[in-house]
């Protein structure tokens, strides 16, 4: 457990750096909205990091728009000031990484919105992959396997169905560290995950009927342990 908090410190002050280094790079080479970066290779070598690293550094400053990546012709510098640009990025290293507690509370906060959302704009193909999400969870945990992932494609099937570009993006954000540490917090055991068939069933049914303020209800019912979790300290 030491070696895996320990690799996830290290590899978030690596994107730090590098997220910092592209910054000082902008500044020294006086580059302004739609000016090219670099190559990721040539990046990786100069910052002395791995590709990987590089792109993920690229992409996580990609989603707070301050740069464009458009495939077959590199990235590049979006259409934002330069002061502007030094401040948010000063903001983004300033960021810590996010506890498991928040994680869970940012995640229910989304859920609600996006479970009303997809009950009103569900289509029939976001019905047809939240039933094969349902059912593959349904297998897992009546054969007494882990269903974790099975569990959060179903929620992520929903935040499809809401049409929400940004919240399905959200969770698509968070749901990998909540994977992780499900297991670890304890937070979902062999008697909530059989609880959690009737519960995903509750919720389908409800957004399958086009029903909003039930469906809202029927997550809330569903997420009654984590809020106990985060609210009852």
């Amino acid at each position: 457990m030491k070696l895996e908090i320990l690799t996830k410190t290290e590899n978030f002050d690596i994107q730090k750096h590098i997220i910092a280094s592209i910054r000082d790079l902008i500044n020294l080479k006086n580059l302004e909205p739609g000016d090219k970066l670099p190559a990721e290779r040539t990046l990786s070598e100069k910052f002395e990091v791995s590709r990987s690293n590089v792109r993920e550094a690229i992409q996580k400053l990609e989603f707070y728009g301050l740069l464009e990546s458009i495939p077959q012709s590199g990235t590049f510098v979006a259409n934002i000031g330069v002061i502007a640009m030094n401040g948010m990025i000063e903001d983004i290293l300033r960021l810590e990484s996010p506890e498991f507690k928040s994680l869970v509370e940012t995640r229910i906060l989304l859920e609600l919105k996006t479970v009303r959302l997809a009950a009103l704009r569900r289509t029939e193909e976001d019905l047809q992959k939240m039933k094969e999400a349902l059912d593959a969870y349904s297998n897992k945990v009546i054969n007494n396997e882990d269903a974790v992932q099975e569990d959060l494609l179903f929620h992520l099937a929903i935040a499809k169905a809401s049409g929400n570009s940004t919240m399905n993006t959200f969770m698509l954000i968070i749901t990998p560290e909540i994977i992780t540490n499900f297991e670890k917090y304890h937070v979902c055991d062999k008697d909530l995950a059989k609880q959690g068939i009737a519960e995903h069933q509750e919720i389908y049914n409800a957004i399958k009927s086009k029903n909003p303020q039930l469906a809202k209800q029927k997550m809330k019912d569903h997420f009654s342990e984590l809020y106990q979790y985060c609210y009852n300290d």
